[in-house]
């Protein structure tokens, strides 16, 4: 690949290095240059560009990540388009994601233009959740060593396995000692159907019997008989022994002890066993907790279907120190009891959603048009909250001015929080300050929307939240229809304090010439990113949908 500033005059066909804003549009690096888009560099003023030429025997970024992420594809694995010469892999359903570290430590030896990055082995994940990632890093790579990486690829040990969760029934006996709470009883059933939830199982009705080998033998033999595949024992003192209550309750049911003990901490002291094929587990005392713990790392195996034996168990111990010390905290206590990767919990960036509902609607005048009600009998306002609250951002924030009581009264019982904009009537921007100033501190960014555009999904902003990545350069995202820009737009918080200084009747889109290399568009497919409703010509211009 040829790497150079060119002469504009030898520009076309080229791929762009840089993003360059032009009057009314922005070229965007890794674009190839056309005739029209050299000729709006020269009315501009360029004489020269930065940019890339292919060579002989190449193949662009966007193509080969095609090609690898289809080598990539096993079964229950989907994948998104290319585009700057990345694709995402995801789930398609609820599974335990396996990775062959070695597969993928190969790719990524191959050669520094090809990578592949995954989620740890043995992680829980959920429907569309994001599992891998492949980047082509320059414009364009050799045929050849794209070759070699497809035929890594498609090797015999693939790189990605997701085994689907199966939905077991899942019994649960709980051993009960003289003195004990109720309220102990109580958080094991709590945290023993979270976890059983989680993994798309379905908890049978708990037993309660005395602490002793003889009755927790007859409570399972009745969950078998209720159609138990999985059984837990839950008691009332931690086992410490395979001759303990209860593992001879599970060998008192006809079963066997499989291995006593694990390398995980907290969850040392479990005991795996089996009556016939059905695995039969005598908990650790932490299982009674829903903080992360050793039975989250046996469950999420057997609900995937794989062996838990004592190669599995000894092999947990890497990634298995789970319990706070002094010298190195961790903050268990909000984990979820199932990880969502591996040991370590992953946490999405939260994004607050602010609607501008403040406006005095001059241009609709005498009519308020957030409150103007549509075929539905839901007011416009209404629709687009609830088209919000059908996405991942929270919290929602409302920001009132104009007619403030009103707007409030039929959004009243929604899950969200009104913000006043006492000085609305300055303009735009008052609404978008009061709205940004009220996003609560844990929040990443916020995406603002407008109180006048209902045709906006929450399917739609929530392909804005999945495009969010600030540390890939994706610190602001907005939606474009047919490569012209709309709303709503998502801003990382570093923004904020810039859009603290916007006065009069703006909003925030000047500051994207500020900030181009921190732009992403999401193309959408509906042209309901441009469509508010701010007229009444716009208003009978909606499509009968609404």
């Amino acid at each position: 690949m040829i790497f150079e500033s060119l002469p504009l005059a030898d520009a076309k066909g080229a791929i762009l290095a840089h993003s360059i804003r032009l009057p009314g549009r922005m070229l965007r690096k890794g674009s190839v240059l056309n005739e029209e888009a050299v000729t709006a560099l020269g009315e501009a003023g360029h004489e020269k560009i930065v940019a890339a030429r292919l060579e002989t025997g190449e193949v662009p970024e966007d193509l080969a990540a095609d090609r690898l992420a289809t080598a990539l594809l096993t079964p229950l694995i989907g994948r998104s388009r290319a585009a700057t010469g990345r694709v995402n892999l995801f789930a398609e359903v609820p599974g335990l994601l396996r990775v062959a570290a070695a597969t993928v430590d190969r790719m990524n030896r191959l050669d520094e233009s090809v990578t592949l990055a995954t989620l740890p082995d043995y992680a829980v994940v959920a429907p569309k959740e994001l599992i891998a990632t492949i980047k082509i890093i320059p414009f364009a790579i050799a045929a050849t060593t794209l070759a070699v990486a497809e035929a890594l690829a498609r090797q015999e040990n693939p790189a990605l396995t997701l085994y689907p969760f199966r939905p077991y029934k899942v019994g649960l006996v709980m051993t009960e000692l003289s003195g004990m709470k109720e309220s102990v009883v109580q958080h094991t059933v709590a945290a023993t159907e979270a976890r059983v939830a989680a993994l798309t199982g379905t908890l049978l009705p708990p037993r309660r019997t005395r602490h002793a080998a003889g009755p927790i033998a007859d409570a399972l033999r009745a969950l078998l008989s209720e159609g138990a595949e999985i059984m837990l024992i839950a008691g009332a003192s931690a086992v410490v022994d395979r001759r303990d209550v209860g593992p001879e309750g599970i060998v008192g049911a006809g079963g066997r002890i499989i291995h006593f003990g694990m390398p995980v901490d907290p969850g040392n002291l479990i005991c795996i066993g089996a009556i016939g094929d059905k695995p039969a587990l005598v908990l650790p005392g932490c299982a009674r907790s829903p903080k992360l713990n050793g039975i989250d790392f046996v469950l999420s195996r057997l609900f995937a279907g794989l062996p838990v034996g004592p190669a599995e168990v000894a092999a947990m111990g890497v990634g298995g120190l789970l319990k706070e010390i002094e010298t190195r905290p961790m903050p268990r206590a909000d984990a979820p009891a199932v990880p969502r990767a591996g040991a370590q919990p992953r946490a999405r960036p939260t994004i607050a959603a602010i609607v501008l509902a403040a406006g005095r609607s001059r241009r609709m005048a005498p009519r308020n048009k957030l409150l103007i009600t549509g075929p539905s009998g839901k007011p416009i306002i209404v629709r687009v909250v609830d088209n919000v609250l059908s996405s991942s951002a929270r919290p929602v924030l409302v920001v009132t001015g104009h007619q403030a009581d009103e707007v409030e009264r039929v959004l009243a019982g929604r899950p969200l929080r009104f913000v006043h904009a006492p000085d609305y009537a300055q303009g735009l921007s008052a609404s978008l300050k009061a709205g940004i100033a009220a996003v609560p501190p844990e929040c990443a960014g916020a995406v603002v929307c407008l109180g006048d555009m209902p045709l906006v999904t929450g399917r739609m902003i929530d392909r804005l939240l999945a495009a969010f990545d600030p540390d890939e350069g994706r610190a602001i995202v907005l939606p474009s229809f047919r490569g012209k820009q709309g709303n709503p737009m998502l801003w990382d918080r570093r923004f904020f304090p810039e859009i603290a200084t916007i006065s009069g009747d703006i909003g925030a889109r000047f500051l994207l010439s500020r900030h181009m290399e921190q732009v992403a568009e999401v193309e959408m497919a509906d042209e309901a990113v441009l469509r508010d409703i701010d007229t009444p010509e716009a208003l009978a211009a909606m499509p009968k949908r609404f």
